[in-house]
């Protein structure tokens, strides 16, 4: 009697993965987190005049500034050419445009944060990735090896006198 076959190669596989990165942060939150109040009320600010809202009513608003002081129906507190209006909208040029630049800094500076975060999250992806990789090609060789085992046993189950 035979001995049974031995494969020609042990079944092995890679040793299992560990996670040895920090757990994933959710950067939107951890920026927001750290926004003062002085961050938090320019981004809203450039959020309101950013909006379509914000262009309809001050258009209506110059509209009927413009109506009001045309036709005379109340006294005529800024005449054609409407230098007070032109002074407004001067003066909410000239503080809204630096406003709506910080808080555009900014996004710029929290969407640096999140590309960099995105390029670690790829890295570790890569290492988990090609550990899987490891995995099935380990597990490719098994069933290969497992195959030919089973393909030299049904040969000597079907060769007369070598059933063991």
């Amino acid at each position: 009697m035979n001995a049974p076959a031995t494969p020609q190669s042990p079944l092995t596989f890679p040793e299992p993965f560990r996670h040895e990165h920090p757990p994933v942060l959710d950067v939107d939150r951890v920026f927001t987190e750290q926004m003062t109040l002085a961050q938090r009320g320019a981004d809203a600010l450039a959020a309101i005049v950013g909006s379509w809202k914000f262009i309809v009513i001050q258009s209506v608003f110059l509209l009927g500034w413009v109506i009001l002081n045309v036709t005379a129906w109340v006294s005529r507190w800024d005449p054609y050419p409407f230098i007070l209006m032109n002074l407004a909208l001067s003066l909410q040029a000239a503080y809204t445009a630096p406003i709506i630049m910080m808080s555009q800094n900014r996004q710029a500076d929290r969407d640096r944060l999140e590309a960099h975060h995105d390029y670690e999250l790829n890295q570790k992806s890569e290492v988990e990735i090609r550990a899987v990789l490891e995995h099935l090609a380990a597990q490719d060789r098994a069933l290969a090896d497992i195959h030919t085992m089973l393909g030299e046993l049904k040969s000597r189950w079907q060769t007369p006198g070598v059933r063991d």
